[in-house]
């Protein structure tokens, strides 16, 4: 007997409700229509539990979230609406299993109630990109359980083996169940959308649909990192999930409708599972092992040179002496430098020196390259076997010269702020510092100089390099 009934991607603007839309839902008409079809779809599967998998519930970093009470209710009212209401019977029995099968698989997960939430000043209770979608169902049919999953950064491998999990559960309780992942495209397609545009945004949806209509598991797992991160999406790690659960059978995408018409990608798509043997698990892991010996062996000098030095260190002890073969630019030149290190897009480490400290470039990737890793305050200690999850960036800074506020550009430049003995510095083009007051506050605060002080500002530009780049 087939357990999981249906799988599907459907967006989450609380604009296409007509209660809160009031009117503007009809610009989108094509995604009411579509999430529509998907709810009279479900009411026509019958499911015993809906699990719905969100980017807006509470999220842990190190964790999966299973909302995990008797029951769990939300609204609309943030968004102005506090009649389109919910109060659904969570399925605890599946919770339960899914949790210990998880942990069995060495995946983290968290069930999640109301006493633990209220230590991190959270309300337990339904998000929108669970309402949204389950308003399309609840039109027609609403005799069901839900399961609430807030996905975590946990790296996409992870993500496809809690997949893989939510079908494991489903057969062993024998449940009747579909799967909804609830994302929005890029929010980066119109100027005057939520982010600024950004050209990445058109072309991570066209792929990210692309792949996904063609089943192309390898393609979806292997999309530009920097398309991914200026897109500006939420939709890719709850699709991660979605299609671990379809793991062992190929598998094609039904593209019911995409819009973009308030510079948000909505895209409302269905799934069917194939009869052909097709093992996704098998080509990932072989994928990840390609991927960390490329970052070993091949790209730029400069973050090629950050990776082995943690390697060096990690089975040696100590730094790097013997750096007689690196290039003359890693050799001769001598600047700041900032090593980041990021785990699942998200910040591991950061440790960097504004002018040099050492005799050579090179030099300065080895030694900031294990400061980051070992001693930045705000993370614990990188571990050797979170390597091949890092990503490594290198930003080398040019020679710093005074500037006016005029002659400031927080996407072009850094800035260096100086009271004294006080000084801080922030590096150029970072996300969500887009005025140079806004650049400008940032540093200030670092180095504890009030606002309105007097304090001399240095300019700089940065050479940044990335790995696969």
């Amino acid at each position: 007997m087939k357990n999981i009934l249906g799988y599907y991607l459907m967006p989450h603007p609380p604009i296409v409700i007509p209660e809160v839309g009031k009117g503007e839902e009809k610009k989108i008409d094509r995604t009411f229509n579509a999430c529509n079809e998907i709810g009279l779809e479900i009411a026509n599967l019958k499911p015993e539990t809906i699990v719905i998998i969100t980017p807006h519930g509470a999220m842990f970093s190190d964790a999966i979230a299973i909302s995990d009470e008797e029951r769990i209710t939300g609204d609309l009212r943030n968004f102005g609406v506090s009649s389109v209401k919910m109060d659904f019977a969570m399925d605890r029995e599946f919770n339960e299993n899914l949790n210990h099968i998880c942990q069995l698989d060495g995946i983290s997960t968290a069930t999640v109630g109301s006493a633990l939430l209220k230590k991190y000043d959270y309300k337990f209770q339904l998000d929108h990109g669970a309402i949204v979608p389950l308003y399309f169902v609840n039109r027609h049919y609403n005799e069901y359980k839900i399961v609430h999953i807030t996905y975590s950064l946990l790296g996409e491998m992870n993500l496809y083996r809690f997949g893989m999990n939510l079908r494991k559960t489903a057969e062993k309780l024998g449940r009747k169940i579909v799967i909804i992942a609830s994302g929005d495209l890029s929010h980066k397609l119109k100027e005057e959308g939520p982010y600024s545009y950004s050209p990445y945004g058109e072309k991570f949806d066209a792929q990210f649909l692309e792949f996904l209509h063609n089943g192309d598991v390898s393609s979806l797992f292997n999309m530009n990192k920097t398309m991914v991160e200026e897109a500006a999406q939420c939709g890719l790690n709850s699709v991660y999930i979605l299609i671990g659960a379809m793991e062992g059978k190929n598998f094609k995408g039904d593209l019911l409708s995409y819009e973009g018409t308030f510079g948000v990608g909505y895209g409302v798509m269905k799934f069917k599972r194939g009869e052909e043997d097709s093992s996704a698990l098998n080509l990932l892991i072989k994928l990840k092992k390609e991927k960390t010996k490329k970052k070993l062996d091949s790209g730029n000098p400069y973050t090629k040179l950050a990776r082995e030095s943690l390697y060096f260190y990690f089975s040696h002890g100590g730094r790097m002496k013997d750096i007689t073969n690196l290039p003359n630019e890693l050799l001769k030149e001598k600047h700041g430098v900032f090593v980041s290190l990021k785990k699942f897009g998200s910040l591991r480490g950061c440790i960097g020196t504004i002018a040099p400290t050492t005799n050579s470039v090179g030099e300065e990737i080895i030694k900031n390259a294990i400061e980051a890793a070992l001693n930045d305050p705000r993370f614990e200690t990188v571990k050797e076997d979170e390597l091949e999850d890092i990503d490594i960036s290198v930003d080398v800074l040019m020679d710093a010269v005074k500037a006016s506020r005029e002659e400031l550009n927080p996407k072009i430049y850094g800035v260096i702020v100086t009271k004294g003995y006080r000084r801080g510095l922030l590096l150029p083009d970072i996300e969500g510092v887009n005025t140079v007051e806004e650049q400008l506050s940032i540093a200030c605060s670092k180095a504890g100089i009030d606002d309105n002080e007097d304090y001399e500002i240095e300019k700089f530009e940065v050479v940044r390099y990335k790995e696969g780049e």
